[in-house]
């Protein structure tokens, strides 16, 4: 007569009348619902996560970049202090070959000055010698010596001005 299937339909009525008299959809309702609320409530902590995350990776990246700039800079500043360096270097250098040059040449005068003072006294001495013989072989007695003297004197002088 009926089928098994209408029993089963007749049967999940009546189960489902029991259940709505007991209250037990308000239950499961109740269950969902706080199901839902939960989801809800992970989905928002999700999203804020993500939010956070997402600023801290901005933070990061911010903060890397200006790392980076500021490692440029300090690498611009040696490159510019050595630079500064090397100049000062060689303008010290330049300026101590100057001054040894100076000086080489400062010797070198000294040594021509000293050289020409000598020859000038060996000039001297026998220009003395030479007119001492002469007039002693020409000149003879007290005014010869005399005037020996005077001249040989003067000359000495003369010669060594």
């Amino acid at each position: 007569m009926l089928e098994p299937e209408f029993w089963v339909a007749v049967a999940f009525v009546i189960f489902c009348g029991i259940v709505w008299k007991a209250g037990g959809f308000d239950q499961i309702i109740n269950g969902l619902d706080r199901r839902g609320e939960r989801v809800r409530r992970e989905l928002e902590e999700a999203r804020r996560l993500r939010e956070e995350a997402a600023a801290l990776l901005a933070d990061y990246q911010k903060r890397r970049g200006e790392a980076e700039r500021e490692a440029e800079a300090i690498v611009a500043n040696a490159r510019a202090e050595a630079e500064r360096a090397a100049a000062e270097g060689h303008a010290r250098l330049n300026d101590f070959v100057a001054r040894r040059t100076k000086a080489a040449e400062a010797k070198i005068a000294q040594a021509e000055a000293q050289a020409a003072a000598e020859v000038r006294a060996a000039a001297a001495e026998a220009a003395v010698r030479v007119s001492e013989t002469i007039l002693r072989e020409k000149v003879t007695g007290d005014a010869a010596q005399d005037l020996i003297r005077r001249s040989l004197g003067d000359i000495r002088t003369r010669l060594r001005a």
